[in-house]
C-alpha cells in the first residue's frame, strides 16, 4: 500500500488525459459519442457521492476525476460540429438502461448498491463507444483511456480496506480502460475486417 496522497496525482493525470481528448475533440480529430460521455460524467459523480457516504475518503477522488474529465470532453464536443459522432438507436437504448440503473440507486439509497448500479450504468454507457473503438478506432484518442488506467492503478495501490465501496469503481475503471486501449491501439475491428476480406 502507498500513501493515499498519490490519489491526487492520479486525479491530475486523469484530468490531463481528458484535456488532451477535449483538445482533439475541439480540433475534430476525435469524435466522442455524447451519450457515452454524458453518462460517464454522471455515473461516477453519483458513485462518488455514494463512496463519500461510506467513508471512503481521499480514494473517492479517483471516482470524482473519472466523472469530471468526461464532463470537459462533453462540453468540448459542442464546440466543433465535425467532432460529433452520429448517434444510433442502440446508443439511446444504452443511455436509457444506464439512466435506469442510476434511478434504481435513488430508489434504494444504499451506498454499496449505488456503487454496483453505477458501475453497471457506466458499463452500459461505455458500450456504444466500445463498439465505435472496435469499428472506427481512428475516431478515438488512446491517451485518455491510458491515463484512466494509471489513475485506477494508483487508487488500487492506495486501498487499505478491501470492500465494494473502496475497490468497486477503481477495478472497473482499470479493466474497461484496458479494453479501450487494446481496441484503439491494435485496431482489432479493422484487422478482423481486413482478414475477412482477404479470406472471402
Amino acid at each position: 500500500m502507498i500513501s493515499d496522497k498519490f490519489v491526487i496525482l492520479g486525479a491530475l493525470i486523469q484530468l490531463w488525459g481528458c484535456l488532451v481528448y477535449a483538445k482533439d475533440t475541439f480540433s475534430g480529430k476525435t469524435k466522442p459519442n455524447r451519450v457515452t460521455w454524458f453518462l460517464w460524467a454522471l455515473a461516477p459523480i453519483v458513485a462518488f457521492a455514494a463512496e463519500l457516504s461510506k467513508g471512503v475518503g481521499l480514494i473517492a477522488l479517483m471516482t470524482f476525476s473519472v466523472g469530471f474529465g468526461p464532463l470537459i470532453v462533453l462540453i468540448a464536443s459542442f464546440t466543433n460540429k465535425k467532432a460529433y459522432w452520429q448517434l444510433h438507436w442502440t446508443d439511446y437504448l444504452c443511455g436509457v438502461l444506464s439512466l435506469l440503473g442510476l434511478s434504481l440507486w435513488f430508489t434504494y439509497r444504499e451506498a454499496n448498491i449505488a456503487i454496483i448500479l453505477n458501475i453497471a450504468a457506466d458499463a452500459l454507457a461505455a458500450a456504444p463507444t466500445l463498439v465505435k473503438s472496435f469499428r472506427h478506432p481512428e475516431t478515438e484518442s488512446e491517451e485518455a483511456y491510458t491515463v484512466a488506467i494509471v489513475n485506477a492503478a494508483i487508487a488500487l495501490l492506495v486501498i487499505d480496506k478491501w470492500n465494494v465501496a473502496h475497490y468497486g469503481f477503481p477495478i472497473y475503471i482499470f479493466v474497461i480502460n484496458i479494453a479501450f486501449v487494446l481496441l484503439i491501439k491494435y485496431k482489432v475491428g479493422v484487422r478482423l475486417t481486413e482478414t475477412r476480406a482477404k479470406n472471402a
